[in-house]
């Protein structure tokens, strides 16, 4: 069972429950996967930019391997997710939102 207080989600690919996680090795992984030279790039990169289907297999390769399972991204990108393409976006934005908090929008100061 995921503990989301550490990052971990459960995602089912190819009919098997998995646990994943972005640790910090995974990514500093990340970070050079693309080339972001810190984790505030990375967080940006992934909050502005479009995630292609390769780079939604390096994120899940990378909690894959986070969550103690060592994949290959040959192997991750064979895989099938419930729901298609739709399922791994869930999976990316739940393993992002995980790991990085979830987007709040911001509240204002200004009394009514």
């Amino acid at each position: 069972m995921a503990n989301r207080h550490r990052g971990e989600i459960n995602a089912t690919l190819d009919g098997s429950e998995w646990t994943l996680c972005l640790t910090l090795g995974a990514l500093a992984e990340l970070e050079d996967a693309f080339a972001a030279s810190d984790m505030g790039a990375l967080l940006k990169r992934f909050s502005t930019s479009p995630i292609s289907a390769r780079d939604a297999a390096k994120i899940i390769a990378a909690g894959l391997k986070g969550g103690g399972n060592n994949l290959s991204l040959e192997e991750v990108a064979q895989m099938r997710a419930e729901g298609g393409a739709a399922g791994f976006a869930r999976i990316v934005s739940q393993l992002l939102a995980a790991t990085f908090g979830e987007s709040k929008p911001e509240q204002s100061t200004a009394n009514p």
